[in-house]
């Protein structure tokens, strides 16, 4: 699919380069939409036309990225918002505004293309309409509201100190939760393959050899829609392996 853009950054230099990087881009297919030098004209062409994605920088004059993308939360349908800066201090921010990714200067291609690939999937989602309501779904308290997310669209679940981190492609999510009770909630959908890590089998992709720091050379499995991989231990391999066979 080709993917509508939106470039916004005040620097002439750094729109004229992310156009480039975007012109070199082979999956998905990007096309510069349009872009603005400022939140205020980007405001303009989002209510003029449709953007798949904003390529937006944080530091502006007038109303920095922050701002323009708190505003887009608003729209019916707000486009992705991928935050493209210098600055590393605010990544926490732009992903509580619940931005794609965010990358930062000098932008590499690699980088550019997989923040593409998430704007892509979640793009999808949406032309798939609706989910299913009488689909399982995880209610996540989130920052003082309560989210509910469809489990299908959860890729795995991995246990870090006292919480499980809820993945999915788009975003990464904190429950309190034991994983022992999810995997004999949901044993259907999701194996597991270390003791800290379930995956779900629909989104299996690979299996492929593995140098974990900890763990040394061993075996980790490939999720559709992400680029980390998690390791599988020894004695869920055969399942694992199974699994990928069905």
């Amino acid at each position: 699919m080709s993917l509508q853009v939106l470039v916004v950054d005040d620097e002439a230099l750094a729109r004229s380069r992310l156009r480039t990087l975007l012109g070199q881009c082979m999956a998905p297919a990007a096309v510069v939409g349009g872009e603005a030098p400022n939140a205020a004209q980007a405001m303009e062409l989002l209510l003029r036309m449709r953007f798949d994605a904003v390529l937006l920088d944080i530091h502006m004059p007038g109303a920095d990225g922050l701002v323009l993308a708190q505003t887009l939360r608003s729209m019916a349908q707000p486009p992705a918002v991928v935050f493209v800066t210098a600055y590393a201090e605010h990544a926490v921010a732009a992903f509580e505004l619940e931005a794609v990714d965010y990358l930062t200067k000098p932008v590499r291609l690699e980088r550019l293309q997989a923040a593409l690939q998430k704007v892509e999937r979640l793009v999808q989602s949406r032309l798939a309409g609706p989910p299913d309501e009488s689909a399982p779904v995880l209610l996540i308290q989130d920052r003082g509201r309560t989210e509910r997310v469809p489990l299908f669209e959860v890729l795995y679940f991995k246990a870090e100190l006292k919480y499980i981190t809820v993945r999915t492609a788009a975003r990464s999510y904190i429950l309190d939760a034991s994983l022992s009770e999810l995997e004999e909630r949901h044993a259907e959908h999701f194996l597991r393959v270390h003791r800290n890590a379930l995956v779900a089998r629909h989104a299996m992709r690979s299996l492929e050899k593995h140098d974990d720091p900890d763990e040394g050379e061993g075996w980790a499995v490939r999720l559709h829609g992400l680029d980390e991989v998690l390791a599988v231990s020894r004695r869920q391999l055969s399942a694992v392996r199974e699994a990928l066979a069905a």
